[in-house]
């Protein structure tokens, strides 16, 4: 059965990614096809503020990206940066709270050597109630976030005098290659049987091309997407985006799979 995920493949340790092997585990053939590009900002500025840990209470990471931007900020200016890092910055961002949301993100966050906490949360929303009920301190968390970021988390944090400093370090654009990809796609694959979000800004670039390959079809395409998604398509809501939780979650939805749960 073949399925369809909008989103980067990344491969892990193992050369592959892990969505496309969780999933065939589940016999379903996933796809991937990137709906998004990224350009990333203010990088200088957020090196700064990586550099005095002693002025914020903790880290957020709800992306991958995020986690990229801080990597290049480690890695600009030779080894200067990595090396600061290395030596005392890493083990004073881990006496702190490091926040983050899926598995991907934490496994990126883990790889600069920083403990993540709460990536079970499975969403930004997950994630903010989680920081409610834990956090104390009276210093500010430092969430490094794209453009078209959400607002739930930071309204949250603040209904409840939870302090934090945003700074934007990613641009989100429509992945040029988008239409193109989805058009060879469908003519090589046909409708698939699912198809899978990972964001609200790639429902928003990557749903209109969707419904003009699917036609008629798309009232038989079962999903797992963002809230923002459902409001366009009757899909059902996946609030985990780990690849372990969206292959459980997929092979739920057909009863001739269910025996593999």
């Amino acid at each position: 059965m073949k399925v369809l995920l909008l989103k980067d493949p990344k491969e892990d340790d193992c050369g592959q990614d892990p969505y496309v092997r969780e999933l065939g585990l589940y016999g379903l053939e996933a796809t991937l096809i990137p709906v998004l590009s990224f350009e990333f900002l203010s990088l200088p500025s957020f090196s700064e503020k990586l550099s005095h840990p002693e002025s914020y209470g903790g880290l957020i990471f709800t992306s991958p990206r995020a986690v990229e931007a801080t990597e290049l900020c480690l890695e600009k200016d030779n080894k200067t940066e990595g090396e600061v890092w290395e030596k005392s910055l890493k083990e004073k961002w881990n006496a702190k709270s490091v926040y983050v949301v899926g598995n991907t993100t934490a496994s990126l966050v883990s790889k600069i050597g920083l403990d993540a906490e709460g990536e079970n949360c499975g969403n930004a929303d997950k994630l903010a109630e989680y920081i409610c009920s834990r956090e104390s301190s009276a210093l500010p968390l430092l969430f490094p976030c794209g453009s078209l970021k959400r607002e739930v988390l930071p309204k949250m944090l603040q209904d409840k005098g939870i302090p934090m400093e945003s700074v934007t370090v990613y641009q989100t654009f429509p992945h040029p290659g988008i239409q193109g990809n989805l058009k060879s796609y469908y003519s090589q694959q046909g409708v698939p049987a699912s198809i899978s979000f990972f964001s609200p800004s790639g429902v928003a670039y990557g749903l209109k091309h969707i419904q003009e390959l699917s036609g008629d079809s798309i009232e038989q395409i079962k999903g797992n997407n963002s809230p923002e998604g459902v409001a366009l398509l009757a899909l059902v809501v996946l609030h985990s985006p780990g690849w372990v939780d969206l292959a459980q979650g997929l092979a739920g939805s057909w009863p001739g799979l269910t025996g593999l749960l």
